[in-house]
Formats: C-alpha cells, structure tokens, sequence
C-alpha cells in the first residue's frame, strides 16, 4: 500500500512534468549506469504533449459546434432574414409634411469685388507680390511686374521719337519758307517786274511820239526842199520803230500779269501745299512715336500696382469644380496676361455663396428661394440671386456632367466670413403640409408608368400612381393610394403575366412614319418619378442596364456618367478600384443582386432596402443593374 501510494502522489501533473523537463539538473539523470531515471523523463513529456493535442482538438470541437447551433438558431429565428422576408418589407402609407430642397456646397465670395488685372500690354512676370490675405490702406503697394523688356524698348522708343521731332521741325521750316517765296513773289517780284514793263511802255510812247512830231518837221522842210528824200524816208522809218517798240513792252506787260504772274504764284502754292503736306504727314509720324513712347511709359507705371482702397487683398487663384484651375497661379515669378485678374479687394460686408448645381435640379431653383446655410457650425439665411443660363466650363474629369453656377445672398452683414471657406446651402424649393407619401423606394417605372404594389385581402396588387414633388427620401402621392394603405418597400422588379408590358414599342412611337415625317401615332406615356423628376431616367427604373450610361463609349462607366443615385454605391461596384466599372464588374454586381448577396444596393433611391441578407434598408440605393 505505501508503494502503491508513493505512486499516485508522485504521479506529474502536466505543468510539473513540462517544468521537470526544462529545470532537472543533466547530471542526476545520467548518475544511473541504466539510464532509467531519462528514461522515465522522456516519458512524462511525451504523454504532456498528448494531453495538450487532445484538450485543443476537444475545445475547437465545441467551439465549432456553438457556433454552428447558434448560426442554425439564428437562422430558423429570423436573425438572418432570407430573401422572403426581403420581399415582404412593407410601409404604411400616411400622411405628413414634404419640404422639397436641394442642398449643395459650395464656396465664399464677396458680392462686392474690386478685381485689379493686370493692365501690362503682353502681360509680364510678377516679380513682387504682397502676401494673400493681407490688410492694406489705399495706395499701398501691392504688385510688382518685372519691367526689364519695358526699360529697354522705351530707349529704343526715345531715339524714334527725337528722330521724329526732327523730321517734323524740318518740315514746318519748308512750310514757312514755301509761304515767305509766294508773298515775295505776289508783293515784291511781280510788283517791281510790273513797274519795269510799265517804264519800257512810257519810253516806248515817249520815243514814238518824238519820233512823229520829227517826222512832221521833216515833211514840212521837204516840202521845202530842205530835206532829202532820203532823210524823209529815214525819219519815217524811226517812227515805225518806236511803234513797234511800244506795242512790245504792252505785250510784255500782258504776259507778265495774264501768264507769268498765275504761273509763277500757282507753282509756290503748289510748293507751300506740298510742304505743309510734308509738314502735316511728319507731325503725325511724331505723335505716334510719342503716343508709342508715352505708352510704354504707361506699361512702366502699370508694372507697379497700388491698392485702390483700404481692405483686405485676395489672391485670384481660382479653382474650378474639380480642384484644378485653368488659369496661371499667382505668385512670385509666375507669368501672367494682360487683363487677368491678380488680385481682390472683397467687400466684405456683403458676402454670398458661388454653389455649382447639377443640370437636373438647376431647373427647381428661381430667384428670391429662401436658404439656409451652414458655414463651420454657423447657421445662416439668405436667398437665391441669380442662376446663370450657361454651365460652368468642364473638365476631362467630368465628362458629359454638366453644372450651373448659383449665386445666394447671405443676409445681413457678417464681418467674421473670409471669402473661400467652405459652405452648404440648401434652398427651399417647396414645403407642403398634411399630404400623402412614400418612400421612393416603393415606386417602380414600368412601360412608361409608375406603379406601387398595394397590399390586398388577395395579396400584394400592382396598383398604378400618379406623383407630385419629391425629395431624396420620400414623394408625393396624387393619386392611387390613401392613407393607411401597406406597400411593399422593395417591388418586384419586373411584372409577369397580366401586369407584363404588352406594348413594347410605345417607348419609340407606334405607327410607320408618313412621307413628310410626322409619325402616324406616338405614345409619350411618362409622368413624374420619385423626386419630381419626369422621364425615364428616374432612379426608380430598376430594369435598366448600367452599361447604357457609357456615354462616350469607351466600354466602360465613370462615377460621372453614372446616375446620381448610383453615385454613392459606385465604389461597390469598382471590384479593381480603377475609377470605371466594366461590363464584367457589372455582370458580377447583377449576379450578387439576383442571389440576394453582395454589397450592391437593391432601392431606388435614399432609403430602399438593400438585399445583402439583413433586411434593412441602408439608403441611397441606386438603380438597378
């Protein structure tokens, strides 16, 4: 008995076994010439390890089996809904008040800006600039451009000009000379070549007459025979002589007045004209190169820009929708145009916010809308002041998207705001009291109409609606249903038998078409889908193919040219995380859609209920795939 005792109590346990293992001294093993003291070491550790695998392989056992009951209880439960139950969420129609908005964020500005441009002809360097942001006094400086290329064609411009100033001197000294030779010949020349003519006229008649009366004394004295014939005949001679002399300095007196004079006067003030053409033509050339000379002096004095009033300066970094800009940055050293904008001067006691709005909504807002905006946890009101008639420019990034700028007034004058923070602005639309709704995601489009599935002492009915104004969540019921009445939230997506569409052209128009191409019949057949949006492209078509918003058919779809409701789930969508969704990661997200499993969203709008197995509407669904 007390051998069989000792060997109970000496029995290891698993921790004094392993710790024997590590800690007995080597040698006391070995003090055996049998070895059976290792022997029995070697032993105990090999039935620790045993004990060890069998307790793990009995635990994961467990484990495995509460986990698998708890799963299978949970199941049969209810905890994990099947596809059944999906199908079977419904919603109570009541009544309530729907205020329609449409929030969008956007940015700061002044409504008041003194914008200083650059006023450099060619545009120029900025070589100083005064920090962003700063406080200023009137007439401070504020830019400097690089005037480098300025200083040196104004001295080339000042060598043109002195040039000019020369050549136009000269010439309004032709002009004075031309017009001195004119009055010198019509006063001076022509006078004293008259009075000359007019001396040989008085000599010539003075000659003939002496030679007449001569003539009459030798008639007399030879008739008295004093005179020869001879001398007769010469005196008669003397006296043909001085006729003709006369007749020739009457002649000349006539040339001189009726032919020289004009000639002579007509051919100076063809001279004078000439010059003071010359005089008038140099002139001109001066005036332009001092208007060039003073220009670029001018472009001198613009190089530098002082503030026009006390405030505080602005860069005109301005960013587009996407973050970028497609204008030069300012700063130092940057290259900038003539006529842009470097600088602002905001008033900032009259602030608005610039929104960008989606081509879909933009056709709700209307000047004067109320606003409330949100401005780093301030609340603020306002209204809408303008809404421009042509988007905003795009960029490659946002393909065929198209956005409008809206202006909205904040009220009152706020002295805290800096033009650029961030803000959100939702503008009231519309707000109606005690009207029915639903949540979108109970209307489905089909053939052209919007339909609700009713529930009835037979079952769910497909009941057709008729809807007014919508939000992101719920619209408008007009017509249809009342109060009280339970719809499924999540319809079927296509309609079997009698519900089917019969008509499959009434979408394109029915009827051939006539020559002169006025169809024989058409049915337009679209009313208004959740949200207040009419048409086809609602978010409540749930049969239509994500592939078909590919519209710049590149095989593939963007998260801009994906629909709006779509937007929020693209990332599930993006199996590789490219930026596009492919028409296999379509076909995939269809798959999981049509399982009941995955992460795609089944609603049709903010708040439908999603089919990944929980039962819950997650919100935001989009259209379906």
């Amino acid at each position: 008995m007390h051998g069989v005792g000792q060997t109970e109590s000496a029995k290891p346990t698993l921790f004094e076994d392993t710790y024997s293992a590590r800690f007995d001294s080597p040698t006391s093993a070995v003090s055996r010439s049998d070895g059976s003291e290792t022997d029995r070491r070697a032993s105990r550790r090999r039935r620790g390890i045993g004990a060890v695998a069998a307790r793990l392989l009995i635990t994961g056992l467990g484990m495995a089996l509460v986990v698998g009951g708890g799963w299978a209880v949970a199941k049969y439960a209810g905890f994990f809904g099947t596809e059944e139950q999906v199908r079977q969420l419904t919603h109570t129609v009541s009544r309530g008040d729907l205020v329609v908005t449409v929030t969008q964020k956007g940015n700061v500005e002044s409504a008041s800006n003194i914008d200083i441009r650059c006023l450099v002809a060619g545009g120029g360097i900025i070589k100083n600039i005064v920090a962003d942001g700063t406080i200023v006094k009137e007439g401070d400086q504020l830019v400097e451009i690089d005037s480098a290329a300025i200083d040196e064609q104004i001295l080339q411009q000042k060598i043109g000009y002195e040039k000019a100033r020369a050549i136009r001197d000269q010439a309004k000294n032709d002009v004075e000379s031309a017009k001195i030779a004119l009055r010198e010949y019509v006063e001076g020349t022509f006078k004293k070549d008259q009075q000359l003519v007019d001396s040989q006229i008085t000599v010539a008649e003075e000659n003939l007459r002496s030679a007449q009366n001569t003539l009459q004394y030798t008639e007399r004295m030879f008739r008295k025979a004093y005179v020869t014939p001879l001398q007769l005949e010469a005196q008669q001679f003397a006296v043909k002589r001085a006729q003709l002399d006369l007749e020739t300095a009457r002649t000349a007196k006539k040339v001189l007045e009726e032919f020289t004079f004009l000639k002579t006067k007509n051919t100076l003030e063809t001279t004078v004209a000439t010059a003071e053409a010359k005089a008038s033509s140099e002139q001109t050339a001066f005036e332009l190169e001092e208007s060039k000379l003073k220009r670029l002096e001018m472009q001198k004095a613009n190089c530098l820009i002082a503030a026009p009033q006390a405030g505080m300066v602005v860069y005109a970094n301005d960013s587009n929708w996407f973050g970028g800009s497609d204008r030069p940055k300012i700063e130092e050293g940057a290259t900038i145009r003539e006529g842009q904008v470097i600088l602002r001067v905001p008033d900032l006691t009259q602030m608005q916010v610039k929104v960008t709005v989606h081509e879909s909504k933009v056709e709700s807002l209307r000047a004067n809308m109320p606003a409330s905006i949100r401005i780093q946890n301030r609340k603020l009101t306002g209204f809408v002041t303008f809404i421009a008639n042509q988007p905003e420019p795009s960029s490659r990034y946002s393909g065929d998207v198209k956005n409008y700028a809206a202006y909205v007034r904040i009220d009152g004058r706020p002295t805290d705001l800096k033009p650029g923070m961030t803000a959100e602005v939702e503008v009231l639309i519309q707000e109606k009291k005690n009207v029915l709704t639903v949540p979108v995601q109970c209307v489905i489009e089909q053939a052209g109409k919007l339909y609700c599935w009713r529930e009835t002492p037979q079952g769910f009915e497909k009941t057709e609606v008729r809807l007014g104004l919508g939000d992101a969540k719920s619209v408008e019921v007009v017509a249809g249903l009342k109060e009280n009445d339970v719809v499924l939230q999540n319809p079927p997506e296509r309609s079997e038998g009698d519900f089917a569409a019969k008509d499959t052209k009434s979408q394109f128009g029915n009827g051939e078409r006539k020559p002169d191409g006025e169809p024989a019949a058409s049915v337009t057949g679209t009313g208004p889908a959740p949200g207040g949006r009419s048409g086809s492209n609602s978010g409540s078509n749930r049969s239509m193919d994500l592939m078909s918003f590919d519209k710049d058919k590149d095989g593939k779809v963007s998260k801009a040219e994906a629909p709006e409701q779509m937007q929020t789930f693209f990332g599930r969508m993006d199996a590789d995380g490219d930026g596009f969704i492919s028409a296999q990661e379509a076909a995939a997200a269809r798959a999981r859609r049509s399982s009941g499993g995955g992460n795609v969203p089944a609603g049709d709008g903010p708040g439908g209920p999603s089919r990944n197995g929980s039962g819950v509407g997650q919100g935001g669904g989009g259209p379906g795939i």
